[in-house]
């Protein structure tokens, strides 16, 4: 993360843009638009036409938070390009979605491991105006606050899964609202039409029970009822499935483990 720091915000809630941080933005979004209207779960599509963010310029947190206040009462907080996860589970359980704001260089503009303001708001913030999704990621971040080191190790495979990696059945297809994808030209494609990637039915213990890399294509993606189950999931006791979850075991990766170099 040394080439990456967030930008100040001045007193008005502003970040100074450069004019090619700018251009970054615009092509960024030109380029993903086209991706996601055929691809993007309804939900997110009417959130991002009630975010309306600029083509050709990088937003304001200051305009989004006038819309999430409006929808669902939730609010984006500018963060270090990294946070500890007490702070971030805080966040979440408080209605305040963390956005480090950075964007991504010209040589990483097709893929980046950390998650620069590009992936935060056009990937997450459309699907924070839903009241579904929203009151989820708020239960969250209250059970994320709560719990032990390990069982946040558990609780971060269903936000991988959801939040972040999470598909929904729409009438007889299948599209997207997980953020990692929405905010990834290949992921967007590979995860709906590539017949190597596997798209099984989301069931929270197989899901707590699945291990995960994050600078791979996933190999598995797990596919919702509705975004309504979301919620659903949220009023159900998420921490027995946790600790359930920890007594099975995790599941066999279905990738290859990342390289080990010895010094």
């Amino acid at each position: 993360m040394a080439q990456y720091h967030s930008k100040p915000v001045n007193e008005q809630g502003l970040v100074d843009w450069s004019v090619e941080e700018d251009r970054v933005w615009r092509d960024l979004v030109k380029r993903q638009l086209s991706l996601v209207e055929k691809r993007a779960c309804k939900e997110y599509l009417a959130g991002l036409r009630m975010l309306d963010l600029p083509l050709e310029r990088a937003p304001q947190i200051v305009d989004i938070n006038k819309v999430l206040a409006s929808a669902t009462g939730w609010q984006v907080e500018p963060v270090p390009a990294l946070i500890n996860f007490d702070r971030f589970f805080a966040l979440l359980a408080e209605k305040k979605f963390p956005v480090a704001t950075f964007l991504r260089s010209r040589e990483e503009f097709d893929y980046l491991q950390e998650p620069d303001f590009f992936h935060e708001i056009f990937g997450h913030c459309a699907m924070l105006t839903n009241p579904e999704f929203a009151k989820f990621t708020q239960t969250y971040g209250q059970l994320g606050r709560e719990a032990s080191d390990k069982e946040r190790v558990y609780l971060a495979r269903l936000y991988w899964f959801t939040v972040e990696f999470g598909l929904v059945k729409e009438g007889d297809e299948t599209k997207i609202y997980g953020g990692g994808i929405l905010s990834s030209p290949g992921e967007t494609l590979y995860a709906l039409d590539d017949p190597a990637a596997k798209r099984e039915v989301f069931d929270i213990h197989t899901v707590l029970r699945t291990p995960y890399r994050i600078d791979i294509m996933q190999p598995e993606y797990f596919v919702l009822d509705d975004i309504q189950q979301l919620y659903k999931l949220s009023q159900m006791d998420l921490m027995f499935h946790v600790k359930q979850a920890m007594k099975a075991g995790l599941l066999p990766p279905l990738f290859e483990p990342k390289e080990v170099t010895h010094a």
